[in-house]
């Protein structure tokens, strides 16, 4: 999944602002819900969506307006309800910025399972978690 940096994302350093690694993060989540079938038709047909319900984002390096983000997603975890993934975001194939999430699959205000035909596709797509997977925050 690629998007350029447009201008206002650009914070009061002269940086992407830390908001906008967010947003860009979740244009690859929304890729990937569409590549498994939790796209726009299921939402609106089921009223099931996935809900992120952790994160933790690593700023890496600093971006600059006009560049073009590289996100790849990474399935980690696919069980019953929840989904494990970590994104990288890129700029000319410099790791920038990774987002760990763990998301659940929600209908009616709870959790609810995937259908056997989502999860049947994303089954194939786990792979082992990359180094950065798992990581907390810790005093300098």
């Amino acid at each position: 999944m690629r998007v350029r940096v447009r201008p206002e994302w650009i914070d009061y350093n002269g940086h992407l602002s830390e908001a906008y690694y967010v947003l860009a993060f979740g244009f690859a989540t929304d890729a990937l819900m569409d590549r498994v079938g939790l796209d726009e038709t299921y939402r609106a047909r089921t009223g099931c969506s996935l809900y992120t319900v952790e994160a933790h984002v690593r700023y890496l390096d600093e971006v600059g307006a006009g560049a073009e983000l590289a996100i790849a997603t990474t399935v980690v975890g696919a069980g019953a309800k929840k989904l494990h993934l970590c994104h990288e975001m890129a700029v000319a194939a410099t790791v920038v910025a990774t987002e760990e999430i763990l998301a659940l699959h929600v209908g009616e205000g709870r959790a609810v399972p995937f259908p056997a035909e989502v999860a049947e596709r994303l089954a194939p797509l786990v792979e082992p978690p990359p180094s950065y997977a798992g990581r907390a925050i810790t005093d300098p």
